[in-house]
């Protein structure tokens, strides 16, 4: 009894530091939220996509993802959509950005989250890494409890984590993905919260990526992320129509260490 007490404490402990903000110490991460914050008070913001290095790459100013942002701009092009991803962000270092203000007074119609890639990492694993789920799952669950205070009449579009390579280029990571899909599907409610996955589409026979979806056994290729569009664009047009003939979301930024 004393043994199931005391573990049972230190579940409840790591659950609790899992939900916690946690801010970047790098110098460059740190100039990137000031950029992300300037973006935000601008204000013209209709869709506002969070996330890390997936999300960010698609629609950044960095010159080596540009066709990456000529993707974005053919697919959401007069729906005000701006980027606030970050790359290499765990759910704690998002939860941070949004609790610091990056999410503050912008009033988006929809939100697109993608998430937790980062916390599950490159190992390869044997079977479930359950911590890794439960870390993904409460830290996400966090991150839409600050969604839905700071933008309450936004409808959240919770992107299943996508499939990647570990770093032997096997697959050993996917039960591991899957579980934290699952955990992720219900924290949806079908309206305000909406769990989409593109994950079928982005795998092959065996469970393996299919080709020419990533750059990298990670990130997206063009293909990759038009598959996701592809997902988005018809929920976009239920909840805000077609797209406008004009955009008003603040322009794209880059990494501030990026070559100008």
């Amino acid at each position: 009894m004393v043994f199931s007490a005391i573990f049972a404490i230190s579940v409840l402990k790591a659950v609790s530091a899992f939900s916690q903000p946690l801010q970047r110490a790098d110098r460059n991460s740190q100039i990137a939220h000031e950029q992300l914050l300037d973006k935000a008070k601008r204000g013209g913001i209709d869709v506002y996509f969070e996330g890390d290095s997936i999300t960010r790459r698609w629609g950044a100013s960095d010159a080596q993802y540009r066709e990456f942002l000529d993707n974005w701009r053919r697919n959401f092009f007069g729906w005000n959509a701006a980027d606030f991803g970050w790359g290499a962000d765990t759910v704690q270092n998002i939860l941070w950005r949004l609790a610091n203000g990056e999410l503050d007074g912008v009033h988006p119609k929809i939100i697109v989250l993608l998430a937790g890639t980062n916390n599950v990492g490159a190992a390869p694993r044997t079977g479930v890494d359950e911590a890794a789920v439960i870390e993904v799952a409460e830290g996400i669950h966090a991150i839409l409890d600050v969604m839905r205070r700071k933008a309450p009449a936004a409808t959240v579009i919770l992107t299943a984590v996508t499939p990647r390579r570990d770093r032997t280029g096997g697959m050993t990571l996917a039960p591991t993905i899957d579980a934290i899909n699952s955990r992720l599907a219900r924290l949806a409610d079908g309206r305000r919260i909406r769990y989409i996955s593109i994950n079928d589409r982005l795998t092959g026979s065996g469970g393996r990526l299919a080709e020419g979806v990533t750059v990298d056994g990670l990130h997206l290729s063009v293909a990759g992320y038009q598959i996701w569009a592809d997902a988005l664009k018809p929920i976009f047009t239920e909840l805000l129509g077609p797209p406008a003939a004009t955009d008003h979301a603040p322009p794209p930024t880059a990494d501030p260490s990026a070559p100008k």
